[in-house]
């Protein structure tokens, strides 16, 4: 029982730090994977989409055979579909979007370049493609159908809601197909719908397949590739009948691929902050899968049930794709599930909240450097009683420490009388060693949600706050912050009572400095909370410290 309160003060801090570093560095480090071997492409061509393992096989063993439809091996013509806060680049060749640029976020903070998410070059190759496979395909291992389009430019006119695309291509004389996109003002969420006109005396029948490829090349939103740099995860996400929220890294897609059906559903390629995601009609049964082909390509895909147009009669087939940031209120929306690819870990039970509280505070603040000092003062203001009854104890113990020492000395040669002496002194001032340390073990599952709140949350990407700091997400490039986090640590060190061990104080000594070299290199937005609530914390303690000096007696 000898000094029970400082060994669990010295094991809290040390599970806070290293639960913060594990954090940090498995953000999800199990994303982690080499860079593909780069594919040579002209400067105004995309790269080859297609090889035999590219597309999705018809269910039931059917071949994907048209008719005598004609298919085409010449890519290289383009459209551009865009709105007010996405810039889609499709392939008439298969009609698929090969890049998207999001003119609401930059590449770089210091750039003029939009961010973007999908691109096919000879740095990184990452698409979302879409077809229609089965008894009366388009998309076949052969090739892929040839759009045609009147524009080479569909962009979102002033005072109007939405922009749509027609792709068009002719199945054979007596059947046409419409590729139509269409894209909403304010919308990352694309409708794709197959419009198929059967003028023939033969069922049409198909089912539509949506599914996106991307190598192994980096998360183009983490430049910093240092020993400290985030990991964040990047690979597939999924709902299932068991778990609204699954997760599968590339890297274990061949040795445990993903083979389910369910109705409605959604299956996403997540990297930090973005996503892609497919997002097919919810009323109707869908088979998710992914593969990793012999290129070394990862594909997450769906593919709905058969559709059939009888003879004569025109019909559909409908599916979307979500391109862009992780607004977890408009996912929710979208499909369920789909808003927990803002993944806040475990602890997400007190992280939504908090990123709720979050919103609100900035929608009144409208800095979001403001709105985590905010936070951090109601959150602070939840916890006083509790702080209130740590600080004291501290306090306290403080009081009594020459006492302790004394008995130290007098007992140093027993052990088990100085553990009995002191237990004693505690029952007669009315002190509870663990007082000051169990508060701290309450508090830190919220410090580690809002460290996923501030990690996670697309939000605070380039968000600036004031004078120097330009990006929370981004560390502090001056180390101001950090630093005064440490002065700050040290403070409260003054505040509590010394260690009557050399070496646990020694430890002690040492946390500042090792929690300052942490915080060198974690986001500004979290250094910034940490920041104010050491100061709140230790106005506090000098408060309720001064009280007790003041009386010269302990209190309970």
């Amino acid at each position: 029982m000898i000094d029970i309160q400082r060994y669990l003060l010295i094991a809290a801090i040390a599970a806070l730090s290293f639960m913060l570093l594990i954090e940090w560095r498995n953000f999800d480090i199990e994303s982690s994977a080499p860079l593909a071997t780069a594919v040579k492409v002209d400067e105004d061509r995309s790269a080859p989409l297609d090889s035999g393992d590219d597309l999705p096989r018809a269910e039931g063993g059917v071949d994907n055979t048209a008719f005598d439809a004609p298919t085409s091996t010449t890519s290289g013509r383009f459209i551009h579909l865009r709105n007010d806060v996405l810039d889609l680049k499709i392939d008439l060749e298969g009609g698929d979007i090969v890049r998207a640029e999001m003119s609401k976020y930059l590449a770089e903070l210091d750039s003029k370049k939009p961010f973007v998410l999908l691109e096919n070059n000879d740095q990184r190759r990452f698409v979302a493609q879409s077809g229609l496979i089965g008894k009366n395909a388009t998309d076949t291992a052969d090739g892929r159908p040839l759009f045609s389009a009147n524009n080479e430019r569909y962009l979102l006119q002033e005072g109007s809601d939405e922009v749509v695309a027609d792709l068009h291509y002719r199945y054979n004389d007596q059947i046409d197909i419409i590729k139509r996109y269409t894209l909403k003002r304010g919308e990352y969420l694309t409708r794709i719908e197959y419009l198929i006109n059967n003028r023939s005396d033969k069922v049409f029948s198909a089912s539509l397949f949506g599914q996106l490829k991307r190598d192994n090349s980096k998360d183009p939103g983490v430049t910093d590739d240092g020993m400290f740099a985030m990991k964040p995860f990047i690979g597939v996400a999924y709902s299932s009948p068991e778990d609204r929220y699954n997760k599968l890294a590339f890297e274990k897609m061949k040795d445990k691929p993903l083979k389910q059906k369910m109705e409605g559903g959604w299956i996403a390629v997540i990297q930090h902050y973005f996503l892609s995601a497919w997002v097919p009609e919810q009323d109707a049964t869908n088979s998710y899968s992914t593969v990793v082909t012999r290129q070394g390509m990862n594909i997450a895909r769906f593919t709905s049930s058969e559709k059939q147009i009888p003879a004569g009669e025109t019909g559909k087939i409908a599916t979307a794709v979500y391109i862009g940031p992780k607004d977890q209120y408009k996912l929710e929306e979208i499909s369920p599930g789909l808003e927990l690819t803002v993944d806040y870990g475990w602890l997400w039970w007190i992280a939504q909240p908090l990123f709720w509280l979050l919103t609100k505070l900035h929608s009144v603040i409208g800095n979001w450097g403001w709105s985590i000092i905010g936070v951090t003062i109601l959150v602070k203001a939840a916890f006083f009683q509790l702080n209130a009854k740590a600080f004291t104890s501290m306090a306290n113990m403080r009081k009594v420490q020459p006492k302790l020492v004394e008995l130290k000395e007098r007992y140093a040669d027993d052990r088990q009388k100085q553990s009995q002496a002191m237990m004693e002194l505690y029952k007669k001032e009315k002190i509870n060693p663990v007082g000051g340390c169990l508060p701290m073990l309450v508090q830190m599952p919220v410090f580690i949600a809002l460290y996923w709140v501030l990690m996670e949350s697309v939000e605070l990407r380039h968000a600036p706050f004031m004078l120097w700091i330009e990006d929370l997400s981004a560390m502090d490039p001056y180390f101001v912050l950090p630093l005064i986090m440490g002065v700050s640590m040290f403070i409260q060190q003054k505040l509590n009572p010394p260690p009557p061990d050399p070496m646990q104080a020694k430890v002690m000594q040492w946390m500042p400095v090792i929690f300052t070299f942490f915080f060198l290199f974690f986001p500004a937005g979290l250094v910034l909370y940490w920041v104010v609530n050491n100061s709140l914390s230790i106005v506090q303690q000098y408060i309720i410290t001064k009280r007790i000096e003041k009386t010269g007696l302990p209190t309970r």
